[in-house]
């Protein structure tokens, strides 16, 4: 039997191991940390994703976690509307909805998946032979047919592979994350751009709200306090009801991270070994499809190794995947710096733009989706 060693037992890395357990593949999964990932706070998954999961068996049992109803779209710190449409609209053109949901949701979904031996936690990888698919573990070695590298956004094995790559880099975004409880009254989901600041509202289930913000990076954040003073600091007198959701967080519940991005490989695979998800295409948040990418990621690698016996045809991962992700990487890096602005001015004209294809209907906001939210997983 083919035998696969994944790296990394994060999405990317649970969503490969169960995508190649059903294509017949031994699959190994080496995780450094004791316990799987419980951390983190909520995670868009797209149509596209969804479309992804469905491959493993998974996406009717995340789409039944959709919460978004009614109007979403895009205001001004004021409140004012720019842009907005319907999730329900949305769902319709793309025939999935967006699907919010805490993090540690989708882990124990994909991990129910995954057979419990195929787990090794509290396990190392110390390096990778990309030729033999050796891998050397700090419980021994692994001999793979295909190893999959989904070690996260400073991967070690991205670095051996790919030793001329300047690695990630700074986005000049500092995010933080909150899940509170959901107020009385209506929660609209959606984003509101200010001054080189953004702050996402998004309901979940079970009566919990999810929000993100995020501001220009400066080494002296939280200086005047803790993480939830400075949230509150940096979005007081923004619309409601931002300043009341940020009250209702706890200090040691709201995470703080510097966002990076990485500018593109010159390929997804060398040897045995194939890069997913943050390890392949680090990428800004703006878009939504981190998370989403490392799924469509795991489902074509698993797709193009094949049923277990054969050789995994990575040069076609490659092909596949480079084009679709760095254009994706690429359109999100530039909507990073477009909420980046600060000068009025580009502001004003900023939201002038945006608030003109508002008025051009919900189908145009929509529109500007359709190339990233309607692809559809290789037929197996």
């Amino acid at each position: 039997m083919s035998h696969a060693v994944v790296i990394g037992s994060g999405i990317g890395g649970l969503t490969a191991a169960a995508a190649l357990t059903r294509q017949g593949w031994s699959v190994t999964v080496c995780e450094r940390a004791e316990s799987l990932e419980r951390v983190g706070a909520g995670i868009a998954i797209a149509p596209n994703a969804l479309k992804a999961l469905d491959t493993i068996g998974a996406g009717d049992e995340v789409r039944e976690l959709a919460a978004l109803q009614g109007e979403a779209g895009l205001r001004r710190a004021g409140g004012r509307w720019m842009l907005r449409s319907t999730a329900e609209a949305a769902a319709a053109r793309f025939g999935d909805p967006t699907v919010l949901l805490l993090r540690t949701i989708l882990v124990d979904v994909l991990a129910r998946r995954v057979a419990p031996e195929s787990l090794r936690l509290g396990t190392t990888v110390h390096g990778v032979d990309a030729a033999t698919g050796r891998v050397t573990t700090s419980a021994g070695e692994l001999e793979a047919d295909l190893v999959v590298a989904a070690d996260g956004i400073h991967s070690a094995v991205r670095r051996s592979l790919f030793p001329a790559h300047p690695g990630p880099a700074p986005a000049g975004v500092t995010s933080w994350r909150i899940v509170v409880p959901r107020p009385k009254g209506e929660i609209r989901g959606g984003e509101t751009w200010g001054r080189g600041k953004v702050f996402g509202v998004m309901p979940l289930v079970n009566d919990q709200v999810y929000c993100y913000a995020t501001a220009p990076m400066n080494p002296r954040h939280g200086d005047g306090g803790g993480r939830r003073e400075e949230l509150l600091r940096l979005f007081r007198g923004w619309h409601d009801p931002i300043p009341s959701l940020i009250e209702a967080a706890r200090e040691e519940e709201v995470l703080q991270h510097d966002i990076y991005w990485l500018s593109p490989l010159p390929a997804l695979h060398t040897g045995r070994v194939a890069l997913l998800g943050d390890a392949a295409h680090v990428m800004t948040p703006n878009l939504g499809q981190g998370a989403c990418q490392a799924i469509e990621d795991a489902v074509v690698l698993a797709h193009v190794a094949g049923r277990a016996g054969g050789t995994p045809d990575l040069a076609a991962y490659t092909s596949a995947r480079l084009p679709r992700t760095t254009k994706i990487m690429e359109r999100s890096r530039a909507l990073c710096r477009l909420t980046l602005w600060s000068n009025p001015l580009a502001v004003a004209a900023r939201d002038a733009a945006v608030s003109l294809a508002g008025r051009l209907g919900e189908s145009a906001g929509l529109r500007s989706f359709d190339e990233v939210f309607t692809w559809r997983p290789p037929a197996s």
